[in-house]
C-alpha cells in the first residue's frame, strides 16, 4: 500500500476506534445521568453543581486565564455556594451567590474581564436553570428527560446524517464539520423524540403532540446554536477541545454547550408559564 492510500486507512480506522470510544463512554455516562436526574433533589444539585464548576474551569481555561488563582477560585466556590443552595431549596439565596459570585469575578479578573465575567454566567446559568426545571415534582423528570434526549438525539442524528449525506456546510468559518444535512436531520430526529413522549408518556393529563413538537423543534435548533457558540469560542482562542476529560468526547463544555442552551431557554420558557416551582409543568402541559 502506497502512502497516499494509508494515510486516508490510518485517518478512517482512528475515526472508527474513536467512534466506539464515544459509544462507550456516552453508554455509561448517560444511564448514570437519567438516574441521578430521576433520584432529583440533593443528588441532582450536587451533579450538576460540579458540572457547572468544571464548565467555568474549562472556559477560563479557553480564554487564557485558568492561572489567576483568584479568578477561578472565586467563581468555583460561588458556583459551589449557589448549588448547596439550590441542594436544600433556598432559591433566592442561590441567585444572590450567583450574584455575588459574577461582581467578583469581573473585579478580580486582571484581563479577558468580560470574557471571565461570560463564563461564570454561562456555568451558572447551567446550574439554577437545571435544578429549576427538576424542581416541579410531577413534571419536572418528564421535561428534564425531554430536554436531554432532545440534545442527544439532535447530536446523533447531526452526526450520522452530516457524515452520511455530506454536502454544504453550516457554517465552515466557525465549525467546519457541521453540515446542513447533518442540522436537518439532528432536527427531525428532535421531532421524533417528542412524537414518542405524546405517545407513550402516561401523564395526566396527556402530553399534547403540537405543543411537544414546537417546544422540541425550538430546543433543537438553540441546541444547535449553543453548539455553534462554543466553536465560535474555541475557535477565538485558538483551541481545538476545551479539555480532555472525557474520553472520546473532548471536555465537558464540548459535551455539554447544546444542553446549557436548551436547558437555560426552557428553564426560562417554562417560568413565564408555571412559576419557579412549576418549570417543568410550563413546559410540558398545554
Amino acid at each position: 500500500m502506497t502512502d497516499s492510500k494509508a494515510a486516508p486507512a490510518a485517518m478512517a480506522e482512528q475515526g472508527s476506534r474513536n467512534l466506539l470510544v464515544r459509544i462507550l463512554v456516552a453508554l455509561v455516562l448517560a444511564p448514570l445521568a437519567i438516574a441521578i436526574a430521576y433520584a432529583g433533589g440533593w443528588p441532582w444539585a450536587v451533579l450538576v453543581t460540579l458540572a457547572a464548576a468544571g464548565l467555568y474551569v474549562e472556559w477560563l481555561m479557553i480564554i487564557g486565564v485558568a492561572r489567576e488563582t483568584r479568578v477561578a477560585a472565586s467563581g468555583t466556590a460561588a458556583l459551589a455556594i449557589s448549588g448547596l443552595c439550590l441542594a436544600v431549596g433556598w432559591i433566592d439565596a442561590s441567585l444572590v451567590a450567583a450574584g455575588l459570585g459574577l461582581a467578583a469575578v469581573a473585579l478580580l479578573s486582571p484581563q479577558r474581564r468580560i470574557w471571565a465575567a461570560t463564563g461564570f454566567l454561562y456555568a451558572a446559568a447551567a446550574e439554577i436553570t437545571s435544578v429549576l426545571v427538576r424542581l416541579d415534582q410531577v413534571y419536572g423528570f418528564v421535561a428534564l428527560i425531554l430536554i436531554l434526549l432532545v440534545v442527544w438525539v439532535t447530536d446523533i442524528g447531526g452526526y450520522f446524517a452530516g457524515r452520511g449525506i455530506g454536502g454544504p456546510k453550516l457554517w465552515p468559518q466557525v465549525s467546519p464539520k457541521k453540515t446542513w444535512a447533518g442540522a436537518i436531520g439532528g432536527f427531525v430526529a428532535s421531532l421524533a423524540v417528542a412524537a414518542g413522549f405524546a405517545a407513550f408518556a402516561k401523564t395526566v393529563p396527556p402530553l399534547k403532540l403540537g405543543p411537544l413538537l414546537l417546544l422540541a423543534a425550538a430546543l433543537s435548533v438553540v441546541s444547535q446554536l449553543g453548539d455553534l457558540f462554543e466553536s465560535a469560542v474555541k475557535r477565538r482562542f485558538g483551541v481545538k477541545d476545551s479539555s480532555h476529560i472525557i474520553p472520546g468526547h473532548g471536555g465537558l463544555m464540548d459535551r455539554l454547550d447544546g444542553y446549557v442552551a436548551a436547558v437555560v431557554v426552557a428553564a426560562i420558557f417554562g417560568l413565564l408559564r408555571g412559576g419557579v416551582d412549576g418549570v417543568g409543568r410550563g413546559l410540558m402541559v398545554w
